[in-house]
């Protein structure tokens, strides 16, 4: 399998010695997100101490830019890692847009759509040479000169990767991007029932063959070498899973496991600011259902059984445990072809 993680981002320092670590260590893809910090100057440091390690972000935060400056920030990586970017979009929320970004908010589904074409347009014409005319909905570009002009990428456009919930985004991924990045709310059930059903409706509508979307199951991992690395990872994941229920763009999947009765329960703990009390809700069998749980010789089969006839790539999580090297069991075992 393709095995990507995402990096924890809480000291951008790190990115020196963490990336080759995680080269080190077997992974195929690491990606950064986009929290405390910016996702693209991290990959850009990390781009000097790797050699063949993929980076890309999952996700920057699109709506808080134009197609212009990710056109020119994505230009820009894929050459200087000598080709190893992928460009991870995602929306946020209408919140954060307005009133932390102060950036337009509508319709985000077409918003997106329009976002990457209005990229690919951008980078068509720097390809190319010819006159850039992308006039949209929401983004106009229709003036381009030399001296702003990079010219051909020496490895060609990076890949554009697009994330989202709901079956309006997760159809777009299926129409115009290379690939989909899941939200670690998942199950093998939502996956076959939710996920694929819409990226194939994306597909269909643009005629593409839905198999051309890389799907990355972003999956959580609860497993640890040692009882208190183990109780560790478990109740982060307990309390994440707690924080996205609280999310009524998550709620079909708790609803698909009959669980959607915990959202407005969580909800108002959360405007109680009762957040230490909220994991407790949070039960073994939910957990189970969503993450993978076991040692970490058990955890590989796991994947591989759960993501069996959906997808061969996988990246690995455990937001709230984060250190990567944990998994490096794990992800020798995914690397390896199966027994």
């Amino acid at each position: 399998m393709h095995v990507s993680i995402t990096a924890p981002t809480e000291d951008p320092r790190d990115a020196r010695t963490l990336y080759p670590e995680l080269e080190r260590i077997g992974y195929d893809r690491a990606f950064s997100f986009e929290a405390k910090h910016d996702p693209f100057l991290a990959l850009a440091v990390a781009g000097e101490h790797t050699e063949h390690l993929e980076l890309g972000t999952a996700i920057a935060i699109a709506f808080a830019r134009t197609p212009m400056t990710l056109a020119n920030t994505g230009w820009d990586l894929q050459a200087t890692t000598g080709g190893r970017f992928v460009l991870g979009l995602g929306s946020q929320i209408k919140p954060h847009i307005e009133q932390r970004y102060s950036m337009p908010w509508s319709k985000p589904a077409a918003r997106m759509r329009e976002m990457v074409r209005g990229i690919r347009a951008i980078w068509q014409a720097w390809e190319t040479g010819e006159r850039l005319r992308f006039e949209g909905e929401f983004y106009t570009h229709t003036r381009m000169i030399p001296a702003f002009d990079p010219g051909p990428n020496p490895f060609g456009p990076p890949p554009i990767f697009t994330a989202g919930f709901g079956p309006l985004s997760t159809a777009i991924a299926g129409e115009v991007a290379d690939g989909f990045l899941v939200h670690p709310v998942n199950s093998r059930r939502s996956l076959q029932e939710l996920t694929l059903p819409a990226i194939a409706t994306g597909a269909t509508r643009a005629g593409r063959d839905p198999a051309d979307v890389e799907v990355v199951c972003v999956t959580t991992i609860v497993t640890g070498r040692t009882e208190e690395e183990y109780e560790r990872s478990l109740a982060g994941v307990r309390g994440q899973l707690a924080f996205y229920a609280t999310t009524p763009a998550y709620l079909p999947v708790f609803e698909l496991h009959g669980y959607g009765d915990l959202h407005p329960v969580l909800n108002a703990m959360a405007k109680e600011n009762r957040w230490d009390e909220m994991p407790a809700l949070i039960d073994d069998e939910l957990i189970e259902t969503i993450a993978v749980v076991g040692e970490p010789h058990e955890i590989a089969l796991k994947i591989r059984e759960r993501l069996a006839g959906i997808s061969d790539h996988v990246s690995l999580v455990n937001n709230r445990a984060p250190d990567p090297r944990h998994f490096a069991e794990i992800v020798d075992g995914l690397t390896r072809p199966p027994a």
